[in-house]
């Protein structure tokens, strides 16, 4: 069902060649037939903020590869220098209306049970900095690898803006860190630079820039060598109890997210973040 988006259906192109892209307007998405590879680059300037359209777009994206037969596997990354994906894009919660605010969080949650409970082998090429909703897609992936640069850095922020992580960003980065680490990171919102990162276990492996693009295809190949069907089935039952949480808990997380962001204390830390952002500019 394509309750969350108002984005056209588009029918699946004719397999012309090998290589197919379908492309939209702010994720390019190429699918090698032959390795059964597809590589998905955030390009959305300035700085890859998940706005309704790219949440939109990525679930469109991300179903036609999960229904295509020929894909099993596919590397997220960004064609946007020094940054993997700033996050939520906060004007869709600036200032909006209650409606708005219910379309763009059920949003966020389909991206996020797509991507954590897809069948197909993720792996997050983090090639710049992932604060927030930028290192939930990353911490949603089977595996990740981060450029070791200290000058990048990834983590869930959310405190230092005064808004809190929801319960399923929790255990997704709890199920990867453990408890006390996630505890005093998620408290602290901190963003770990690239090689505390890799040393706390939030990303499994640090490489040189121009080493990424190798060392991706080098674990998707490890990944891709075992049988699909007893992969898949360990994935889902791995994640299966953290999906159901807020399968169930659905509505009830977009109603909380609509009560708390819509606090004038809220809007007016957001409004004043904003500011900030532009100042920096």
């Amino acid at each position: 069902p394509m309750a969350w988006g108002t984005a056209p259906r588009q029918s699946p192109a004719l397999p012309l060649a090998p290589c197919r892209a379908f492309s939209n307007n702010k994720i390019m998405v190429e699918l090698d037939e032959s390795s059964g590879i597809a590589m998905m680059k955030f390009k959305s300037p300035p700085v890859n903020s998940l706005s309704l359209d790219f949440l939109t777009e990525f679930c469109i994206s991300l179903e036609k590869l999960e229904n295509n037969r020929a894909c099993r596997g596919v590397i997220i990354t960004s064609a946007i220098p020094k940054i993997f994906s700033s996050g939520l894009d906060i004007t869709e919660m600036c200032g909006k209306s209650t409606e708005h605010y219910a379309e763009f969080w059920r949003a966020v949650q389909e991206m996020w049970l797509r991507l954590y409970g897809s069948n197909m082998v993720t792996v997050a090429a983090v090639n710049g900095s992932s604060p927030a909703g930028g290192c939930l897609i990353a911490l949603s992936c089977d595996y990740r690898i981060m450029v070791e640069n200290p000058k990048f850095s990834i983590g869930l922020n959310e405190a230092q803006l005064g808004i809190v992580a929801p319960f399923w960003f929790k255990d997704t980065f709890v199920n990867i860190v453990g408890h006390r680490v996630a505890e005093r990171s998620l408290q602290l919102g901190s963003l770990h630079p690239a090689p505390e990162a890799h040393r706390l276990g939030l990303v499994d492996e640090l490489v040189p820039e121009e080493k990424l693009q190798e060392k991706t295809g080098a674990v998707m190949a490890q990944w891709l060598a075992l049988p699909d069907h007893a992969r898949q089935l360990t994935k889902s039952m791995m994640r299966k109890v953290v999906l159901d949480r807020l399968v169930a808990h659905r509505e009830e997380d977009i109603q909380n997210f609509i009560s708390f962001i819509s606090k004038e204390s809220i809007q007016k830390s957001l409004r004043m973040y904003m500011e900030m952002l532009k100042k920096k500019k």
